[in-house]
């Protein structure tokens, strides 16, 4: 499990993207924003917040067992 670990030169790249340019993580985060948005208004917060974090669990679940 030593691979898994955060590497620190990419962890303040990343950091140093969003100092520097907040636009570009802005349009990444946009179509999560919206998807959340449309879910909360057909289905209700809680409903939203439960899918979200459900698929969020499920992204997480996937990125370690492949």
């Amino acid at each position: 499990m030593a691979g898994k670990n955060i590497d620190r030169v990419k962890a303040e790249s990343a950091l140093e993207v969003v100092k520097e340019s907040p636009a570009i993580v802005a349009i990444v985060a946009a179509p999560a924003v919206v998807v959340f948005g449309v879910l909360w208004w057909l289905t209700g917060f809680g409903t939203a917040l439960l899918v979200t974090l459900l698929i969020a669990g499920i992204a997480v679940v996937a990125k370690k067992v492949f």
